[in-house]
């Protein structure tokens, strides 16, 4: 395709003079920069690297269409991944932006599908796919960034490369079977046709939606007794087999780059079924087992790749399927629960802005799809006309056909395109499929200047105004739903006997013991349960009666429910408060049948501190999560009404225990992610350990005076240390002291000597943490990370502290180590303690030794602990410990000549080692989204469960709440997903280490 370089410069600006349609005269916009001096002196040195012809196009074109200079500038402040693709081959650049974008890309896929079918070996054919993704990969970034297409023309495009790579792909494959004499296609110069293999594109590819960066989600089925087959050919063996190499064609990398990250686990039960099925075996699924949100994916299925008719005669047999005769309002309950959250309740408008996902978050895209999937699934059998893929066109068809107004279709219409614009900018960064805006401020406003605006407000004000109505939108979709239903059922409670008609209804709601749940609600409203005593708290529940009723029989066992509910009453503290609260806000009744089924520990926080409940009422709760400044202002409120120590501790727990509440909340609401959850958690572990080290230090000091040149620092190390804390996790803790050892006694009126001084404050500091009050316990605390364990000194000083380090510590210590950092301390000794702690990770240490004692440690892990559980996160196979370890290993070979890659964050760690390239691609596509998954639903299970899980025995919602946390449709397909990652972590912590477990 492309021409000779000199060819290229000479031509280049000519054909943009003369071409009206070229993409550089179709420009209109280019990113703001955020760093205009050295992204400037950056795009200078890259063109003086350049040969003179094609500097000198570059100048012309900049000097006649200026906006192309402004849009290279803004790919190199704010685009790594296009920067390199840009940069990597000027020539490539010229002639993208010389022609009209729309002949270039069809005439590229035409190309590129005719001389993959002609290629007679892997290697060539997997080359022009890439060097195809390459250039259209450009090519559409500029349109998009430019403004030279809408943003649904930028998603069609993409989808068209996806279609011709997986076309071009199957081509090759099938011609190569063909020519090893397993198929005997019809037609040889078109061998997908009558050859009985079928690629089905599902989701946003399947409605020519696709991602910047996107995955593509596929199914494959195949006819076990296609013509095509030559005789003695298993097909299931053939096809699966293709299937694999498939896979491979088109997500390997290679020097060329990849084309797309598959992902077929939207198959018939995927942790059971092999990545081809054949067409009788996936249709007697759908017919027997097909679940609803199965029903709601196939609505974007489509025929892209290999036999289309055979595919276009699958989708027809399934339509009875997806497509039912009559309106399918019972389907609704069980679609819309797939995105039943907190954040929907009416009464929170705050948005975070930094850290929301434009995908899952509140008013985000999903949003606007469920929107529009939800009605297409209710009257869809009955009017064909609500049967299309696309999320736009069926928003026009529903408003058309009477069944939204006009302005939802006009607002939803505008957001959906503004947020797909971000969701694309987002992911031509990095060329990450992410929907996470950026969690630190400066990061959004770089951001936003690469997206077009001039800053980070004004996005956010262009960004909120778009969730919110969305939000307003869907939230219409089922308000009032629970109270309708609720209406449904009259249900009466009378002191003296059981109604009958109650009873009815009771098991109607899906009560197995009517009778005994009518006993219960009756002793509710005389007055039983300790939260009940007061009449104000029985006569608001009362109201509520009704509501409750049909808010637990959502759940799998709603007599379990009920005596779960039964059991919060008689902890309840404050019934008064409460129930009022409810009465004024019955949404939030959802939200106490949550917990009660889900997280037993925030039912209890519920019970004993009602009022944590006020701060769901606040619309800035689902807002930015709380920083140090505001939790330590908060807390310091709370303390400054106290001068008892005794009161003090109380305080310190209860200020503890509603913002794990509110945090773990969120965590169930979906409205933060693991990592943020995980920074917040130990945000208000180290507010608090600030805070009790002044006051124990404080109290310590009344009684024993000062040290001369005292100094002490509370280190976090482990989970702690990482900022990946969960609602149970142990605060792992070292403490570093330094004084004037020329006068080692104290100067009050019980004086001590030297470490014995430190060792008793550090004792009252982990006693004012652990000891249960009034109010329960803060937090367990775990010291054995400190210099030689247990049988160390609670603490320990400087001095003694480094010299251990560079000279006594295990390799395990050195690792433990790259978690540490500095939580109370003055500002002076902490830089003192961090200086220690970064000149033991920065010294030189030979990789092969290190490696090999990973491994060692890995497995003696194994050994104790086992790792063959899949559910076990932690301590599995490829689990949270292998990837802690990578990250840990890769810092402690390379800190001493890269020491940026020094964080305590595992996530941050491996983010890092990829930018510097001691991390490769592969290894880092495998170890990133693995740490994601992880914290996602270890955050989940840890705030649910106080013992292992076993999916098994879990309720629903729990499962629910796992499969939300992954984005994945149902549990079968989280399970797959979950085992497929432990495969490939492990995999990849063998390359980095260079030996197994």
């Amino acid at each position: 395709m492309a021409k000779g370089i000199g060819e290229v410069a000479v031509t280049a600006a000519k054909r943009i003079g003369t071409n009206s349609r070229s993409l550089a005269r179709r420009l209109i916009r280019a990113p703001n920069l955020s760093h205009p001096e050295a992204t400037r002196e950056r795009v200078a040195d890259w063109m003086a690297s350049l040969a003179a012809g094609e500097a000198e196009a570059l100048r012309r074109i900049g000097q006649e269409q200026p906006l192309v200079t402004a849009l290279i500038e803004g790919i190199a402040d704010g685009s790594p991944y296009l920067w390199d693709l840009l940069s990597a081959d000027a020539a490539r650049f010229l002639s993208v932006v010389a022609d009209d974008p729309d002949e270039r890309l069809s005439a590229l896929f035409s190309w590129t599908l005719a001389e993959t079918g002609r290629a007679t070996d892997d290697a060539k054919a997997m080359m022009l796919l890439r060097r195809m993704k390459a250039e259209a990969a450009l090519t559409i970034a500029i349109a998009d960034i430019g403004g030279a297409w809408p943003v649904m023309r930028v998603t069609q495009a993409v989808t068209e490369l996806a279609d011709t790579a997986c076309q071009a792909a199957v081509r090759y494959l099938l011609a190569s079977a063909a020519r090893a004499g397993k198929l005997a296609p019809p037609d040889p110069d078109v061998p997908e046709k009558g050859s009985g293999y079928i690629v089905i594109a599902m989701g946003k590819m399947g409605g020519f939606e696709l991602n910047y960066s996107s995955d593509i989600d596929l199914i494959v089925f195949f006819d076990p007794t296609s013509p095509a087959l030559v005789a003695g050919v298993e097909a299931g063996a053939l096809f699966v087999r293709l299937t694999r190499s498939l896979i491979k064609f088109l997500q390997e990398r290679t020097a060329d780059g990849y084309v797309f990250r598959v992902d077929v686990r939207l198959r018939p039960d995927p942790s059971s079924t092999q990545i081809a099925i054949s067409v009788p075996a996936a249709l007697d699924y759908y017919e027997s087992v097909g679940q609803n949100w199965e029903r709601a994916a196939m609505i974007k299925a489509r025929p892209c790749a290999g036999d289309i008719a055979a595919g276009e005669a699958v989708l027809a047999n399934l339509s009875p399927f997806i497509w039912r005769k009559h309106l399918d309002y019972a389907a609704v309950a069980d679609v819309h629960a797939m995105k039943r959250q907190i954040h929907a309740y009416k009464g929170h408008g705050d948005i975070a802005i930094e850290g929301h996902n434009i995908k899952l978050g509140r008013g985000g895209i999903r949003e606007i799809e469920f929107f529009v999937q939800t009605q297409q699934l209710i009257a869809g059998g009955r009017h064909p006309a609500l049967r299309g893929r696309e999320t736009l066109a069926m928003l026009e068809v529903l408003a058309e056909g009477g069944w939204i107004d006009a302005d939802a279709r006009v607002e939803l219409d505008a957001a959906y395109r503004f947020l797909r614009e971000v969701e694309h900018r987002l992911q031509m960064v990095g060329d990450e499929q992410t929907h996470t805006l950026p969690t630190d401020r400066e990061g959004l406003e770089r951001f936003a200047r690469f997206l077009g605006y001039d800053g980070r407000d004004a996005f956010a004000s262009a960004l909120v105004g778009q969730l919110r109505k969305v939000q307003r939108h869907y939230a219409g979709l089922f308000e009032g739903a629970p109270l309708q239903e609720a209406a449904r059922h009259s249900l009466e409670f009378p002191p003296d006997a059981d109604d009958r008609d109650t009873l009815d209804r009771l098991s109607t709601l899906g009560f197995k013991n009517p009778l005994e749940a009518s006993a219960r609600v009756r002793d509710w409203l005389a007055g039983g349960p300790r939260g009940l005593k007061a009449e104000t708290a029985r006569r608001n529940l009362a109201e509520l009666v009704p509501l409750l009723l049909v808010e637990l029989a959502r759940y799998d066992n709603p007599d379990v429910a009920l005596s779960a509910f039964d059991h919060f009453l008689d902890g309840l503290h404050g019934g008064t408060l409460l129930f009022s609260l409810l009465r004024q806000n019955p949404d939030l009744l959802a939200l106490v049948a949550l917990l009660l089924g889900t997280a037993p520990r925030l039912a209890d926080i519920v019970a004993h501190h009602p009022q944590v409940m006020d701060a769901l009422l606040d619309p800035a709760f689902f807002g930015a999560l709380p920083g140090a400044d505001r939790l330590a202002d908060g807390l310091a409120e709370s303390l400054a009404l106290s001068d008892v120590y005794e009161d003090f501790l109380d305080r310190v727990r209860i200020f503890g225990q509603e913002h794990l509440f509110l945090i773990g909340t969120r965590i169930l609401s979906g409205t933060v992610s693991a990592e943020q959850a995980g920074e917040t958690f130990a945000c208000l572990a180290d507010v608090v350990i600030r805070s009790l080290h002044g006051l124990v230090g404080k109290a310590f000091v009344d009684n024993h005076g000062l040290m001369s040149g005292q100094e002490s620092a509370v280190i976090a190390m482990g989970k702690l240390g990482g900022r990946e804390m969960t609602a149970t996790s142990d605060l792992d803790l070292i403490v570093i002291y330094d004084f004037d050892a020329e006068h080692p006694e104290s100067s009050g009126p019980r004086p001590l000597y030297g470490g014995q001084y430190f060792a008793r404050l550090t004792q009252r500091l982990i006693n004012a943490m652990t000891t249960p009050t009034n109010y329960g316990r803060l937090y367990e605390v775990d010291m054995r990370l400190r210099p030689s364990g247990r049988s160390g000194p609670v603490a320990t000083s400087i001095s003694a502290f480094e010299s251990y380090q560079k000279t006594d510590a295990w390799t395990w210590e050195h690792m433990a180590l790259t978690r540490a950092r500095v939580v109370s301390a003055s500002p002076e000794f902490a830089k003192r303690v961090e200086a220690v702690i970064r000149q033991v990770l920065r010294a030189e240490r030979d990789a092969t030794s290190i490696a090999g004692d990973v491994v060692e440690m890995r497995r003696a892990i194994a050994v104790e602990k086992g790792d063959k559980t899949v559910w076990d996160l932690k301590y599995v196979a490829g689990g949270l410990v292998d990837l802690e370890f990578v990250a840990q290993y890769l810092q402690l070979v390379h800190a001493s000549a890269h020491p940026q890659i020094l964080d305590t964050s595992t996530a941050g760690v491996l983010t890092k080692a990829a930018r510097l390239g001691l991390l490769s691609v592969e290894d880092a596509e495998v170890l990133r989204p693995a740490a994601r998954l992880y914290h996602d639903l270890t955050q989940i299970l840890r705030l649910c469960l106080a013992g292992p899980f076993d999916p098994e025995t879990a309720s629903s919602e729990l499962l629910g709440l796992l499969v939300r946390a992954a984005d994945v449709p149902d549990f079968a397909t989280l399970e797959a997903h979950v085992v497929e990652t432990q495969a490939k972590v492990r995999a990849s912590f063998t390359h980095v280490l260079g030996e197994a477990p």
